[in-house]
């Protein structure tokens, strides 16, 4: 299985949309708030402006969209 970090902010839709669907599938994954230090430093080091933000692997999924999340995971 591929290591998955989920960038968040609280206040974010899809970001909560995402975290729902991680869980519903029991893939485990560290939540990281992008308004903490550690996180935007981490997102800045990525290039990434907003969130949600998934790494998956050496990957990196910008937005949420659960069908390309499957493609990256499963591939």
């Amino acid at each position: 299985m591929k290591r998955v970090v989920l960038y968040v902010s609280d206040k974010c839709p899809h970001c909560k949309a995402a975290k729902m669907y991680l869980d519903s599938k029991g893939i485990k994954y560290r939540l990281c708030d992008a308004k903490m230090q550690r996180g935007r430093k981490e997102l800045e080091a990525m290039g990434a402006r907003g969130v949600p933000v998934l790494k998956i692997g050496d990957r990196m999924m910008a937005g949420w969209n659960a069908a390309n999340f499957d493609k990256i995971y499963k591939s």
